[in-house]
């Protein structure tokens, strides 16, 4: 299609004015926000995914290694101290033995498996000898004496992990040493 004289008169001032505006911005940083590409939207340049139609972005942050042990930072010692810890010791205890970086480590494993052992012995304590206690079929308060006493199990096997001493409790270290034997 051929520009008439004032179509082309239109075009050229238009032109003009847009390149005057641009030389005027010259010292003006401007950002321009990245677009999804399959839907459009605004995202930033650190999203890999479009929020709206979940599309991968191109040029997105690179995703983590697969193979990167995020336990790499965790010592031995510390994994056998942490096996101890009252009331919430039961889930480093697990994470400890489904990991590969300790998955040969015997000394990890059994404070892991004597840790879950006392766990497990708390909870009997609450779950069945403190109700019976409520109900007066035993006259004094064997719940809070039990309690005390896994208490201070667990302070006391916490010193020895933290010396590197695997002590084996008289009943909760014959079933750790079973369960590293077995697995």
């Amino acid at each position: 299609m051929l520009l008439g004289g004032a179509s082309f008169r239109l075009l050229a001032f238009r032109v003009r004015n847009r390149l005057r505006n641009i030389a005027h911005l010259r010292n003006v940083w401007i950002s321009s926000m990245p677009f999804c590409t399959q839907c459009g939207n605004a995202v930033t340049a650190r999203d890999q995914f479009c929020w709206r139609c979940g599309t991968r972005q191109p040029g997105a942050a690179a995703a983590p290694v697969a193979g990167s042990d995020p336990l790499a930072g965790v010592s031995p010692r510390t994994a056998s101290v942490l096996s101890y810890v009252p009331g919430i010791g039961w889930i480093a205890c697990i994470v400890w033995l489904a990991s590969d970086r300790f998955r040969h480590d015997r000394t990890v494993r059994f404070h892991s498996f004597q840790g879950l052992y006392l766990f497990v012995a708390w909870l009997m304590n609450d779950w069945v000898i403190r109700p019976l206690s409520h109900f007066h079929m035993v006259y004094f308060e064997v719940d809070k004496l039990i309690a005390l006493a896994l208490l201070i199990m667990c302070v006391f096997m916490m010193i020895k992990a933290s010396h590197d001493q695997a002590y084996s409790l008289p009943v909760f270290g014959e079933l750790a040493a079973r369960s590293v034997a077995e697995s």
